[in-house]
């Protein structure tokens, strides 16, 4: 063996322990090295300098030692290092249809800036779109106090199939508007950014924090505008050839459904059609819903009221959900169906009726319906939990800028 072969696998090696002692060193717990020898099985002097390795490269600080800190008062003090959590920064976009959010996180994962623009229907210029995205992400880290140099990844939520390399495909104009190369917008040196589906970014959120968690095969339902899909099968999220194994274009051949519209259109849709045909009564609540008119959070409310409109409505948005949750669930031998989304905390009386009619369409063991905790929020999320877990499996591989304490 070379004197060159015999460098590189010592330096390989001390990678690979130098990732170990940061791993045992995540959670933020402050250590000694004993606690990283139990942990590791690796010698107290290779701990000792890999600590200090890691320490001078920004990724943990020392402490007072033990003797300091009250831990005992007999031999010579123990070092105590923690896990220096802002060594860098992640940012997590939610690029919807209407509203652009982002957030700022450290690796610990606490947010430290949020920042939100609205944008119309009429606002579907490609670059109005990517101005609007990167002036949402400057504002978060504005906010935050963060340096755009602080940022190690960056993942950005869009509601458009992605591929690898974060593109969607270019023959559908919908996705080639929602998704008009913001990888490369979002770009800075020394910065890992992925474009990502937004329900597979929502179905990560649900099994890290949400409805999904503890299971190994789920779905999750961005259910407002349009139906979207996340799917985690076997512990794992399908993507297919070109990120969209998720899209729902097949519920165009579903009987009584029809279409990919999700629960808001289509609650807007009934609400708009009963009022055409003179059947909503003059004191119902749905004709008090301002100058836009009722959406769906209105319909809920009216029909959890008694508002007999509204009722029917609500049966009808049911009956839809349970057949769109059974092809899903059936097809993929799902456990669970989360219905997530800015629709979701208000989507319980639909949620109730499908689960229920959702034994009429499906076969034992049932699925469950449940809808989100995570609100609007849940894609946002999922990109600060998918933005995480990409530094945490290679942190090595980032080369941490110097920074400073985000302002509290």
């Amino acid at each position: 063996m070379t004197s060159t072969a015999v460098v590189s696998s010592s330096q390989v090696l001390r990678r690979a322990n130098a990732a170990a002692v940061l791993h045992t060193a995540w959670d933020g717990v402050p250590f000694t090295a004993s606690d990283v020898i139990a942990t590791t099985g690796l010698t107290r002097s290779t701990v000792l300098g890999l600590c200090d390795d890691l320490a001078t490269s920004g990724w943990i600080i020392e402490l007072a030692d033990a003797r300091s800190a009250g831990a005992y008062s007999k031999g010579r003090p123990a070092r105590r290092y923690a896990f220096n959590a802002a060594a860098g920064y992640v940012v997590g976009v939610d690029a919807g249809w209407h509203r652009v959010t982002a957030s700022v996180a450290d690796l610990a994962g606490a947010e430290h800036g949020t920042a939100e623009r609205v944008l119309s229907e009429q606002q579907t210029d490609p670059a109005l779109r990517r101005t609007t995205v990167l002036a949402t992400v400057e504002e978060a880290l504005e906010h935050a106090g963060v340096s755009p140099e602080a940022v190690l990844v960056l993942v950005a939520g869009v509601p458009a199939p992605t591929d690898a390399r974060g593109a969607s495909p270019a023959n559908h104009d919908f996705w080639t508007r929602m998704n008009p190369g913001l990888g490369d917008v979002l770009a800075h040196p020394g910065r890992t950014v992925v474009v990502e589906n937004d329900a597979n970014l929502a179905a990560v959120a649900e099994g890290a924090v949400g409805a999904g968690r503890g299971l190994t095969s789920f779905g999750v339902l961005l259910s407002g505008e349009r139906f979207g899909s996340g799917l985690i099968v076997d512990g794992e999220l399908l993507r297919g050839r070109t990120g969209g194994a998720g899209e729902l274009r097949l519920l165009d051949l579903v009987e009584g459904v029809g279409g990919p519209e999700g629960l808001g259109y289509v609650a807007r849709d009934m609400v708009r059609e009963a009022v055409s045909a003179g059947t909503v009564p003059r004191d119902s609540a749905l004709l008090r819903a301002g100058r836009e008119g009722p959406d769906a959070e209105h319909v809920f409310a009216a029909a959890l009221n008694g508002d007999a409109v509204a009722t029917e409505i609500v049966a009808r948005l049911a009956d839809r959900l349970a057949r769109v949750c059974a092809v899903i669930a059936t097809m993929l031998d799902l456990e669970r169906i989360v219905v997530a989304g800015a629709i979701a905390p208000a989507s319980e009386p639909v949620v109730t009726q499908a689960t229920t009619l959702l034994e009429e369409y499906t076969h034992p063991p049932f699925p469950t319906i449940v809808a989100s905790e995570l609100g609007a929020d849940v894609v946002r999320t999922g990109a600060l939990h998918r933005a995480l877990a990409l530094v945490r499996a290679n942190p090595l591989s980032f080369t941490l800028p110097i920074t400073t304490p985000p302002r509290q």
